[in-house]
């Protein structure tokens, strides 16, 4: 696996990348491709530093950001998530690629810790009443949920309100 390690208002020094490299290594062994290449940024916002790893493949990205005080930590959490997103849709990510070229290598991996197979355990019909943002907006933050999907009055397009992490919103529109 490659590295492509840059910092974004911080310098990244020798001992982070080796530290993040020598943690992201723990990853090639679900990559059969060695030419696949992370994409790690590092940032400081007030105090906390964040970490965003990208790893692009063929068929699919693998993409996790974490949040903490110290970097390391962070660097620790980042990996911990991609290794847990790997492992949790391994059945997934198999099924879905074509002509029994696989990107991953799962042969090692216990089956124990797999049996915790995820399903759809609640549907909902909903009527999408024509809206625009602002009532959205509100009608997500009434209910307590984090994304929020409704008609666009204007644009008569679906849409998908949901709320980031810096606490700021997010729109999706369907084409």
């Amino acid at each position: 696996m490659k590295y492509n390690i840059r910092g974004d208002k911080m310098v990244v020094t020798e001992a982070i990348k080796n530290y993040t490299e020598e943690k992201l290594n723990r990853l090639e062994k679900y990559f059969k491709d060695s030419d696949i290449t992370a994409n790690v940024l590092t940032k400081v916002r007030g105090n906390a530093q964040i970490v965003e790893v990208t790893i692009p493949t063929n068929k699919f990205i693998l993409r996790s950001e974490e949040e903490n005080e110290d970097l390391y930590a962070a660097i620790d959490l980042v990996t911990d998530k991609l290794e847990r997103q790997i492992r949790k849709n391994k059945t997934r990510l198999n099924r879905n690629i074509k002509d029994n070229i696989k990107d991953f290598n799962f042969d090692f991996i216990n089956e124990k810790d797999d049996n915790e197979e995820e399903k759809i355990v609640r549907r909902k019909n909903i009527e999408m009443k024509p809206m625009d943002e602002e009532e959205a907006i509100l009608e997500m933050e009434l209910l307590g949920h984090s994304f929020f999907v409704y008609k666009d009055m204007d644009t008569n397009k679906v849409c998908v309100l949901y709320k980031r992490k810096d606490g700021n919103y997010g729109l999706i529109e369907a084409k």
